[in-house]
């Protein structure tokens, strides 16, 4: 299966380095044809778990330069804002038959399947924790896999093809229920991800004081309510995506699995990059007003973040005050 990474960056690049290290002919898109020369010559390594892995000899070059070409497979492993800019593109690349496969958080893979087609998108998540030390560079934080399928859901002969495809790279595992899979993990970043991120505080220490317990409640119920109300029963990820009965033993879960981590979301605050909260809160804001569930809390949400990105806040536990109020 000829195959195309399209998006260098620490989940990309780790992917891509353990292919090229395990043999997987694959080939390498970038955003400049500058970076696309120093990778080539400095190579690409990854440490951490999972072992070294080392790739040289690399085939990468700038995204614009693959235009006539043709492959079975695309990974589409760029931040959401520009994989939206560059699937139809990547599309025009794919061979009859062949398969676009998005991988970010968030509704990117719903948003292209309903412009592409769902027999040209395939659904992708990943919870492989990996850094970019520096371009060609990563460090792999967890065992991690993806988790691939169809959005129409149920499992097909495609999806199987390209599990064993990258298999060698990666463990990728197949579901039959993709679209729950993305809004499970849709509730976690909506609810801890960007809440932690607004605060800058783990959730472990912003669902101490009683404002974060509400905001999160809050937060998350609404993007329960939408999932559920599009037809949508999400997977269990982490913990069963509703809350039992003891619901302080359920939120124990949930920072078990994701309490003490920084929100990679205030890495992009921290670093002045463009966040995805349009894919994460915002989408979940834009899905409940098409069908007519109420979506406050997710809404204000959005537009905190949007005010912190324009610089005009900055990220502090007070925002969660704020946000208590809505």
């Amino acid at each position: 299966m000829r195959t195309l990474i399209a998006g260098i960056g620490a989940l990309g690049g780790t992917i891509a380095t353990r292919a090229v290290s395990a043999g997987v002919p694959v080939w390498l898109a970038t955003r400049t044809a500058e970076s696309a020369r120093a990778l080539r010559s400095s190579g690409l390594r990854v440490s951490g778990i999972g072992g070294a892995a080392v790739a040289s000899g690399i085939q990468v070059a700038a995204l614009e330069e693959y235009r006539g070409e043709s492959f079975d497979l695309v990974v589409l492993a760029t931040k959401a804002h520009d994989a939206l800019k560059s699937a139809p593109f990547l599309s025009s690349l794919l061979s009859p038959g062949g398969t676009l496969l998005c991988i970010q958080n968030g509704g990117v893979s719903q948003i292209l399947s309903a412009r592409l087609g769902s027999s040209v998108v395939l659904g992708g998540l990943s919870n492989l924790g990996a850094t970019m030390v520096e371009p060609g560079i990563y460090e792999q934080r967890n065992a991690g896999h993806l988790l691939i399928g169809e959005l129409a859901s149920g499992l097909s002969e495609r999806a199987a093809n390209v599990a064993r495809t990258l298999s060698p790279a990666i463990e990728t595992r197949v579901t039959a229920n993709m679209r729950g899979a993305v809004w499970a993990k849709l509730l976690l970043n909506c609810s801890v991800t960007t809440l932690g991120a607004i605060a800058a505080r783990t959730m472990r220490e912003y669902i101490a004081s009683s404002t974060g317990k509400e905001v999160f409640r809050r937060t998350y119920d609404e993007a329960l309510s939408v999932a559920l109300a599009s037809g949508t029963r999400p997977e269990r990820m982490i913990v069963e995506p509703i809350p039992g009965e003891d619901y302080g033993a359920w939120i124990e879960q949930v920072i078990a699995g994701y309490g003490d981590a920084k929100p990679s979301m205030l890495q992009d605050f921290e670093k002045g990059r463009r966040t995805e909260i349009d894919f994460i809160n915002g989408y979940v804001a834009q899905v409940g007003e098409e069908i007519g569930v109420p979506v406050p809390m997710n809404a204000a949400v959005t537009e905190l973040v949007h005010r912190i990105e324009q610089g005009q806040l900055q990220p502090a536990p007070a925002r969660l005050d704020e946000l208590s109020l809505s």
